[in-house]
């Protein structure tokens, strides 16, 4: 029977992991100032902690780094829903001063991606986790197959394909 390690375990070995992930997930994104990266571990513990418990240090990992997009993602729609007005009334034209350009390509590009992973993991699960495992978590060919539960060689064939099709679907974009 393996053996499961609770989230509070797991936070505790892997928080400066976590950490890492997260800062590189907000430099993947320039633009994105909100969340801060301790704030982003700390959403991102909030929602791990859903889940008890954990078969593994590297399914824990994973989890989190998906995690970690997923609050990326989620400030990303709120910034745009803003930007678009949101809830707020209509200004009239003469209350418009000058237009401000921010960093809306960032959160269109992260939605885009959000996206298009959604559609792959319609597609093809397999290659959604290994874009999720490579990608987000930073791991291996070899920690994405122990993983997994597949071979190497299938991770790089599946890398490879779910790039292509990523790629195509954003439009030469986001992912390398």
């Amino acid at each position: 029977m393996p053996v499961t390690v609770s989230v509070d375990q797991l936070i505790e070995l892997c928080y400066s992991r976590l950490k890492v992930s997260a800062r590189r997930e907000r430099r993947r994104w320039p633009g994105l100032d909100d969340p801060q990266t301790t704030a982003l571990v700390n959403s991102s513990y909030l929602r791990l902690a859903r889940s008890q418990d954990w078969p593994s240090e590297a399914a824990f990992m994973a989890a989190a780094a998906n995690t970690v997009r997923e609050v990326l993602v989620d400030e990303a729609r709120r910034r745009h829903a803003q930007k678009r007005g949101g809830k707020s009334k209509p200004l009239p034209l003469e209350a418009v001063t000058e237009p401000s350009y921010n960093d809306s390509d960032s959160d269109a590009e992260l939605l885009a991606l959000d996206g298009a992973l959604a559609s792959l993991r319609e597609l093809d699960q397999r290659l959604a986790a290994v874009v999720e495992c490579r990608y987000f978590a930073g791991y291996s060919n070899d920690e994405t197959a122990a993983l997994l539960g597949v071979t190497e060689k299938t991770v790089r064939r599946d890398w490879v394909k779910a790039r292509a099709w990523l790629r195509r679907h954003l439009g030469g974009g986001a992912i390398s």
